[in-house]
């Protein structure tokens, strides 16, 4: 597996397992499990789940997953933003640990921009981390200005990653945000990598054949393309997880790559960030 590393030092694999939509019905709970523990199985040991999912569900799931082998997995939450007051967000993540059934959760993440002063969310974080709790903060669905507006209060180094909308038909982050936050050394995270299996074109199935691959597949090695970026597609069943596994074997050459830039071209403007 390959792995980033953070802005505090900690080693992450650039693919994890994302669990947007997980947890919102009692049937699927057992399918859900059996997926993250075969991702865990496969090497993609980063787990994130937000307090937002299922209104919690989604962290139930994790926390079953994870039974056993907590030592294994690098778990990231997220809180929402209006509870990121400095109480409130105290308040919320104690609330997804117990739903994590963990003492700890390694990276916890502000959600989206809110109402509350930055600097009570960022006072909460550096409690949290203080007491063991969290063991790094960041961000998500942040543009530059909203990192630089961090950067402002919380200072250089403090922020681990920010977690964005990004696939081939969603590109415009590469106008600044990509550059400024790799100037900076922070990896950034990659929700939605295959637009929840929207991508169509044949521009993919080209590629895909030529390497024997899936459409899906072609589409992930796409975005893991990037050494600073760490994707987190969702998937609900052990045979989806494993071909998404399977994609960070594919290496796209340079005739792939330009064929995919004209199908979905890189970005010639800013753009305004795009949040699902």
């Amino acid at each position: 597996m390959r792995t980033l590393t953070l802005p505090d030092g900690r080693s992450v694999p650039a693919l994890g397992l994302g669990t947007w939509y997980m947890g919102e019905t009692a049937g699927a709970h057992d399918g859900e499990v059996r997926a993250l523990q075969t991702g865990i199985d496969l090497g993609m040991t980063l787990i994130d789940t937000a307090e937002m999912y299922a209104s919690g569900g989604a962290e139930e799931v994790v926390g079953d997953a994870v039974q056993g082998r907590r030592d294994q997995v690098f778990i990231v939450s997220k809180v929402l933003p209006y509870n990121a007051s400095r109480k409130g967000t105290i308040a919320a993540c104690e609330a997804s640990l117990q739903r994590l059934g963990t003492d700890h959760i390694d990276l916890y993440l502000l959600h989206w921009p809110g109402s509350h002063p930055l600097a009570e969310t960022i006072e909460a974080f550096e409690s949290l981390q203080a007491a063991g709790k969290i063991g790094g903060y960041g961000v998500s669905n942040f543009d530059v200005a909203e990192m630089e507006a961090w950067e402002k209060v919380a200072g250089s180094g403090t922020c681990q990653t920010d977690q964005v909308l990004y696939n081939l038909s969603r590109r415009g982050i590469e106008w600044d945000l990509v550059p400024w936050a790799r100037e900076r050394k922070i990896p950034l995270m990659a929700y939605s990598p295959l637009e929840q299996g929207r991508l169509r074109d044949t521009s993919l199935d080209s590629v895909a054949d030529k390497h024997g691959v899936t459409a899906m597949q072609v589409a992930l090695a796409w975005v893991l393309r990037d050494p600073s970026v760490i994707a987190i597609p969702k998937a609900s069943n052990p045979v989806h997880v494993q071909a998404n596994s399977a994609a960070l074997e594919l290496v796209l050459d340079q005739e792939d790559l330009a064929l995919l830039d004209r199908a979905f071209p890189a970005p010639r403007r800013k753009h305004a960030l795009e949040i699902l």
